[in-house]
């Protein structure tokens, strides 16, 4: 795993569940790779282990790793599919309508943003 930057915004936790998902959906991570060990997570980043574990377990609950007794976590077949597809609705439905937004109140030409050809604020 590389350096994360911890925010205040959200609970630990969810700030490493989520950067374990953006290496699946990078290809960092894929089916059939093991997860780094809870201890291992949780010294390098200097975590309590029941927050790696509930991390960890929340990847589980949603289908996307499954624990194999005795052997660690292992990123699922469909897992980079899967999660894909929940970014892009997630996406559409609450990201985008807020970017269409910001276009609409800075009277940006949605011609503009597709054709780099063109120049912004230009006359």
């Amino acid at each position: 795993m590389t350096a994360i930057q911890w925010s205040d915004g959200s609970p630990i936790y969810r700030q490493l569940k989520e950067r374990v998902v953006a290496m699946i959906i990078d290809g960092q991570l894929k089916p059939g790779d093991a997860l780094p060990s809870v201890r291992t997570v949780a010294a390098e980043y200097q975590l309590n282990p029941i927050t790696v574990s509930r991390a960890f377990q929340e990847l589980a609950d949603e289908g996307l790793v499954e624990k194999r007794r005795g052997l660690g976590m292992f990123v699922l077949d469909g897992a980079p599919q899967q999660l894909l597809s929940s970014e892009r609705q997630r996406f559409l439905t609450e990201e985008w309508p807020q970017v269409c937004e910001r276009i609409e109140r800075l009277g940006l030409d949605p011609a503009e943003l597709i054709d780099p050809s063109k120049k912004w604020g230009a006359p």
